[in-house]
């Protein structure tokens, strides 16, 4: 019999999320994506704008729901659940945005908006213990709560508001965190601040998590696994030491080769640039959705599309030649 504990936490299998736009034509915004997160770990997921990683992130919080394939979390499947058994089990993930200021009530105090998430959790408590939790809360992410639980939005930096946004995320003391561009919005410094935040958040609370960004520096720092998705597709996933010093595809190569190097006296290397544009989701390519910009693509790229396949123990890639 399979030992319970080597199950992922999080499954995410054969993900299809799609955007009808008349009766013949739709997004493909994710086809088929397959990962996994062990509990405890980050998985951080990566590519272009427009790739699906937003998309993918939804799909995990039921917002809306895929349009095909699992999501499973610790055994429970969760594509399937709706009404209240799926508002029971967001207990047990939660989500921070992209845009911390967007994303934050500008209407409501700081303690309408943390208290929100316990009101509609059932949380029995008294005005004066509620009051209690979202201060301490508040003080977890480096606010002060005393100050901070009267003022609304406006009256904070963006840093400020993602810290506000964090504290919303974690309130119910969830299990998964799914993070969706959460510093893309934020100063270099503040983003330091933050994802150093993030950090402490984990290891307090053991949290997993879902990491989405385009900057792969910062995934680097973050993640001890690597996605690369292109144009809804997964293209090669490694620990994040293996997939910065052996890419085995040639999309995380380039990415990887587009990271400025953050020391004045580093020798300079050429930069190697995808020629073309991001074809089009709602068409996309044939076979390997990468082929109309990959320089080793062949008629077989535009024929099959390519398996994911493993090349060493916890190294995947899905294409016909690879560079390892």
């Amino acid at each position: 019999m399979k030992d319970v504990m080597t199950e992922p936490f999080l499954s995410i299998e054969d993900l299809v999320v799609e955007y009808p736009l008349s009766r013949k034509a739709k997004v493909h915004a994710v086809s088929g994506l397959t990962v996994s997160v062990e509990q405890g770990k980050t998985l951080g997921l990566v590519g272009e704008s427009g790739c699906g990683k937003s998309s993918a992130a939804r799909a995990v919080m039921q917002l809306p729901p895929p349009t095909g394939g699992r999501v499973t979390l610790d055994g429970q499947e969760l594509t399937g659940l709706k009404g209240k058994a799926l508002q029971q089990a967001r207990r047990r993930f939660q989500m921070i945005f992209q845009d911390p200021i967007a994303s934050l009530n500008p209407r409501q105090t700081v303690r309408e908006i943390l208290s929100a998430p316990l009101e509609i959790a059932g949380e029995q408590e008294s005005p004066e213990e509620r009051d209690a939790r979202v201060i301490a809360m508040l003080d977890k992410v480096g606010l002060n709560g005393e100050q901070a639980i009267s003022r609304r939005p406006h009256e904070f930096s963006g840093g400020q508001c993602q810290r506000i946004s964090i504290a919303r995320a974690l309130i119910l003391r969830p299990e998964l965190l799914v993070c969706d561009e959460a510093v893309s919005a934020l100063d270099v410094s503040v983003q330091a601040q933050t994802l150093n935040l993030l950090e402490d958040l984990k290891a307090e609370f053991g949290l997993t998590m879902l990491f989405i960004s385009h900057d792969l520096a910062v995934v680097k720092h973050v993640s001890d696994t690597v996605a690369v998705m292109y144009l809804g597709m997964l293209c090669e996933m490694a620990d994040a030491t293996t997939i910065y010093r052996k890419p085995a595809h040639p999309y995380t190569r380039t990415l990887i080769n587009a990271v400025p190097e953050p020391d004045p006296d580093a020798p300079r290397k050429a930069l190697e640039l995808v020629p073309g544009e991001l074809p089009s989701p709602i068409n996309p390519p044939s076979g390997c959705r990468f082929r109309t910009r990959c320089p080793m693509a062949s008629d077989r790229c535009a024929a099959e599309i390519p398996p994911v396949r493993e090349l060493a123990p916890g190294h995947s890639v899905a294409c016909h030649h690879p560079l390892i």
